[in-house]
Parts: C-alpha cells; structure tokens; sequence
C-alpha cells in the first residue's frame, strides 16, 4: 500500500511540476483463451475496468487480447481512484475488480467502458459485431489501444466496419484542443509510449518508420460524441502494466499516460 502511495504521489508531482513549466505480429485465427470470471463480483455503479476477449484473425498483426494483462486493468482504476473522486469497484481485499468479457455476453452491458489491446489481431464474426454496436449505440464506450503501423491499421479499420459502418459513423483525428485531452489533467500532447525495452532499441516507434507518429483517433456517433476511442502507433497499457519495473520508464511514459487515461 505505502508503494502505491508513493506511485500516486510521483504522478501527481510531475504532473503538477509539467503544468508549472508550461506556465513559465501477425497470428491465426485462433479460440478464445478462457479466463474464469471472479464469482465474488459485484456490478454497481461503481467503475470496473472492462477488458474484451477476441479471437484471433488468421491474417492479423498482434499479440493477442491478453497483452498487458491483468496488471494494466489493476493499475488503471487503482490510480483512477486515487488522483479522482471516481469510485472504483473493489472486492474484499481492496483489489480492484476487472472483468475479461467476450462481446456476445450479456454482462457487456455492464460495463461502462471496455478496452480491447493489440487490435491488429482481431477477428469479429456477425454475431459479435452486432453485439459490439449494439453496446455502442446504447452509450458503451471502448478504447482500442497497442497497434502498429499501417497493415495493422488497415486491418482493425476493416474489423471495426463490421461493428460500425463508415456510412454512419466516421473515424475522426482527434486534436489536443478536444475536451477528451483535457477532462481532469492538461494533456499537451499525444506520446508515442513504447514497451519498456525502448532503452535497447533507441527509439520509441516499434515499426520503424511506418510508426513513427501516434495518432489519436476516434469513432463519433450522430451526435459528436466520441464511442471508440483509438490510439495507433502508441501503447498506453504498457504505461499502467509496467509502471513500478523501471523509474526511468515510470517518468518518461506512465505519467502522460495516466494522465490521458483517467482523462478519457
């Protein structure tokens, strides 16, 4: 407990000192590993971190819907609890509840937001698209985070237009001058968040050219409200899984990307 402390300390101070100065792979189509579900769980209306189990496209570029898991779905809300007012859903022993969920099972539904990783990979049957819209149509909100370069873009897009037809609900860049940035903390801008072998390779792109840049991206609805949220080129779940492996890593990436998650 006195670690996490410490941790929700560290992100609070370099956010406030970074404010301060601004003033002055390719798989198979495989089944879905099968994750048991804690029977103790409570759905309430407090916040549970939602993450969606997919299988596997035979010609994706990914690692899976496990990446980052669970340690990324802990961390998240223990943080969100603690730098926000939010209330978080935790169990008996104060571990956050996080729920590996499939988008054909009703308890979707229950979940007020839904991260899905390593989108490059993914496969959606008919079944599973029509669930996932229906979700989204009824105020759902999913973050698709941890992919890489143009084929896996082009792949996710054509998954994602199973879900949500181009026609209806076009995919937006998203500016840092949009609220989404700038909810609780003032995001300056977008980071390109690496795993935590960066320092051996020297570079924060994990594709070299074809990644160079991370993009902010959205789905909107109808009525401008942003219903998939996507960062491409960026790997925000490495920044809350891997937050206390390596301080130097923690300053240079998990701050920021805290900072955009608990605003998001």
């Amino acid at each position: 407990m006195r670690v996490k402390k410490l941790v929700a300390a560290g992100i609070i101070l370099v956010l406030g000192m970074t404010a301060l100065l601004e003033a002055q792979r390719r798989g198979r189509r495989g089944g879905l590993s099968y994750v048991k579900r804690p029977e103790h769980i409570t759905w309430n209306s407090d916040f549970t971190f939602c993450r969606l189990a997919y299988r596997e496209a035979y010609d994706g570029d990914g690692g899976g819907w496990g990446v980052d898991y669970p340690r990324a779905d802990m961390n998240l809300p223990i943080r969100l609890s603690e730098l926000t007012r939010a209330t978080v859903n935790f169990d008996a022993s104060h571990e956050p509840n996080h729920v590996v969920i499939q988008a054909t099972e009703p308890e979707l539904f229950k979940c007020p937001f839904v991260m899905i990783t390593e989108v490059g990979a993914t496969f959606f049957d008919e079944q599973e698209a029509l669930a996932l819209r229906q979700y989204l149509q009824k105020g759902g909100f999913m973050w698709a985070d941890d992919f890489w370069g143009e084929y896996a873009w082009r792949h996710w897009e054509r998954e994602l237009r199973k879900v949500l037809p181009a026609s209806e609900y076009p995919i937006i860049d998203v500016p840092m001058n949009h609220s989404i940035f700038h909810t609780l903390f003032d995001a300056k801008r977008f980071p390109q968040i690496p795993s935590i072998g960066w320092v051996y390779s020297g570079t924060t792109s994990e594709r070299g050219a074809d990644s160079a840049t991370a993009n902010a991206r959205a789905v909107v609805d109808q009525k401008g409200r942003i219903i998939v949220f996507i960062s491409h080129n960026t790997d925000f779940g490495d920044s809350y899984e891997r937050e206390s492996d390596d301080p130097t890593y923690f300053y240079n990436f998990s701050v920021e990307g805290y900072a955009i998650g608990i605003n998001i």
